[in-house]
């Protein structure tokens, strides 16, 4: 197995520390779930350009990387839906489009044909993770003014944390609008696999 695509596995084996740092309530537990969520995201950002620079682009890594980068955001996305960070129909619709993209990726399997990601799907991976970052630094800065390490008003924090649930719902549904974008071009890319006829 190549360099890429090992860096591919190991994206998908953080994802239960990620979730555990999410879910279990410790101290800090956002910056460590950042953490986590940044060193997987960098995976991402280096598999590609190792196994282009290098000529080691598979049909295990077309298949795998996508395939990753969804088992990552939709953990964190379904993990804030518990936490009471993000909207459930924000994540129906994600999991909706993921389920149709894959859905095409399996016809065009059957067809002996491997469709890799296009640049709208990079777009969309990208502002995911930007907006799921933007998420965890801000309750990341919540846990720090309870803790008084920011010193503020007691009385102010619970007007920033609905601010900043807010902005950080704002983003989600920005990387979501470039998701459903991203499908839409997606399935008219490849309709040929998805004719009725």
């Amino acid at each position: 197995m190549n360099l890429p695509n090992k860096l591919t596995l190991l994206r998908i084996a953080l994802v239960p520390f990620f979730i555990f740092a999410i879910l279990i309530n410790f101290p800090f537990h956002y910056l460590v779930a950042l953490l986590i969520f940044g060193a997987a995201s960098l995976t991402d950002m280096f598999d590609g350009k190792i196994a282009r620079s290098r000529n080691l682009v598979t049909n295990f890594g077309k298949f795998s990387d996508p395939l990753a980068d969804k088992i990552l955001v939709l953990s964190a996305l379904l993990c804030f839906v518990q936490n009471g960070l993000c909207d459930a129909i924000l994540v129906i619709v994600v999991l909706f489009r993921e389920f149709s993209i894959v859905s095409v990726r399996l016809l065009a399997a059957s067809d002996g044909k491997v469709v890799a990601a296009n640049i709208w799907g990079k777009v969309k991976t990208v502002t995911q993770i930007i907006a799921i970052i933007l998420v965890f630094i801000l309750q990341f800065t919540i846990e720090l003014m309870n803790l008084g390490i920011i010193p503020i008003n007691s009385s102010d924090i619970a007007i920033i944390t609905t601010a900043f649930y807010i902005i950080g719902e704002i983003t989600l549904w920005i990387s979501t609008v470039f998701c459903i974008i991203s499908g839409v071009i997606y399935l008219i890319d490849n309709r040929e696999f998805i004719s009725m006829e």
